[in-house]
């Protein structure tokens, strides 16, 4: 397919971290075929590089299953308007990014009238619900995994996956100097000589249930360590309110600074973290500091997740370091006194050189040019599929 053929690819991205995924991955699909066009939906940074949004990403970025039934009719809506576009304008490959409870029955659809498909972004099938496979088999022709034991699980089960590596792993330096991350976030440190940053979450729920006992420990820790200072970044003004409230009732002389988002420079310029799961585990990871991860879900979630899940871990780190690199502390095990106790652990540790080399080693493995790698895989579905129309 020469560089110059005319190309059409419909890409869906359902909130922010797959507008990011996407517009790295147009950016490199254009720089590898710059005929290419695009159409689909998502955010400000995939239209800057040329995205046809057919409808607005936030209708699409909705969380949670009440959230979900609310807005079940325009979701829908969306997605019969989103399939009958694409078969109407027949593009060479559809990409799906994340949000896979919407982007899979789309893809469905349009690999049964012929159109090839790719998701970005593996579901966690690997780790529960993994008779999902058998759906997403039907659906997509390639799997793009951020993680390399998720293309393990795609070959073994015959579904043609290529491992990228992570765009984080690309985009974090290797490095970050602790110091100089604290005087660009001007923490007034005064004569504390050790940062601990607290990170309960970016979402309401999650803060309210994670919160309370951050901050509790927190106290407890400076009890025992009073030349400590606090940190923690917060997404918005309103979850700064809602973290500001809570500390002022459970800790009121806490020394806290809350800081306006900048949450991978808040962990750069922290000695340790104190942490919510998720791909925040990921980045602190490739920025190098020791840290607890500790969740709690909803009684109801967690009944029904106990019983599904699959994996020996739930935290990215001790995921692709397959033994616990870092602490985990779930459920009814997340309290202040546990906290500090696996805190300190860290923090203390003499090992901290192993930790340090276990976490570059593990950052110089996702470091596979995400972007590129992703690019080629979708031109190369889009060659095959333009030569046998």
């Amino acid at each position: 397919m020469s560089n110059n053929t005319p190309l059409l690819i419909a890409v869906i991205a359902g909130e922010h971290s797959g507008d990011l995924l996407g517009a790295g991955l147009l950016r490199e699909l254009k720089q590898q075929h710059p005929g290419v066009r695009f159409i689909g939906v998502g955010g400000p940074l995939m239209e800057a590089e040329g995205l046809q949004s057919l409808i607005p990403m936030e209708d699409l970025a909705v969380m949670g299953l009440v959230e979900v039934l609310g807005r079940l009719r325009t979701l829908l809506n969306h997605r019969k308007r989103l399939v009958a576009t694409f078969l109407e304008q027949a593009p060479d490959v559809f990409i799906g990014i994340d949000a896979p409870d919407f982007n899979l029955p789309i893809a469905r659809r349009l690999k049964a009238h012929g159109i090839s498909t790719m998701h970005y972004v593996s579901p966690s099938v690997w780790a529960w619900r993994q008779g999902r496979i058998k759906g997403i088999k039907a659906s997509v022709d390639h799997v793009l995994c951020l993680l390399p034991f998720e293309k393990e699980f795609y070959d073994k089960h015959r579904l043609a996956a290529t491992f990228v590596g992570h765009p984080l792993a690309d985009s974090i330096p290797m490095h970050w100097d602790r110091q100089q991350a604290q005087q660009e976030l001007a923490l007034t440190l005064g004569e504390k000589k050790r940062v601990i940053a607290l990170l309960p979450g970016s979402r309401g729920g999650e803060i309210a249930r994670l919160g309370p006992v951050f901050l509790q420990a927190a106290q407890l820790y400076l009890q025992r360590h009073p030349d400590t200072l606090f940190i923690s970044p917060m997404i918005s003004s309103a979850r700064a309110e809602q973290f500001r409230a809570m500390q002022q009732q459970l800790a009121p002389e806490l020394p806290l600074q809350l800081l306006d988002g900048q949450s991978r420079k808040a962990m750069a310029a922290a000695d340790g973290l104190v942490l919510t799961s998720g791909t925040v585990t990921l980045e602190a990871m490739l920025i190098k500091r020791p840290m607890v991860v500790a969740y709690r879900f909803s009684w109801l979630t967690f009944q029904i997740m106990r019983r599904m899940f699959k994996a020996a871990f739930f935290s990215l780190p001790n995921l692709l370091a397959g033994r616990e690199l870092v602490p985990e502390l779930l459920q009814g095990d997340v309290n202040p006194e546990s906290i500090v106790q696996a805190l300190e652990k860290q923090l203390d540790a003499a090992d901290h050189g192993q930790l340090l080399h276990t976490f570059t080693k593990l950052h110089t493995d996702l470091q596979r040019d995400a972007d590129a790698v992703s690019a080629r895989v979708a031109l190369e579905l889009a060659q095959s599929s333009q030569s046998s129309n």
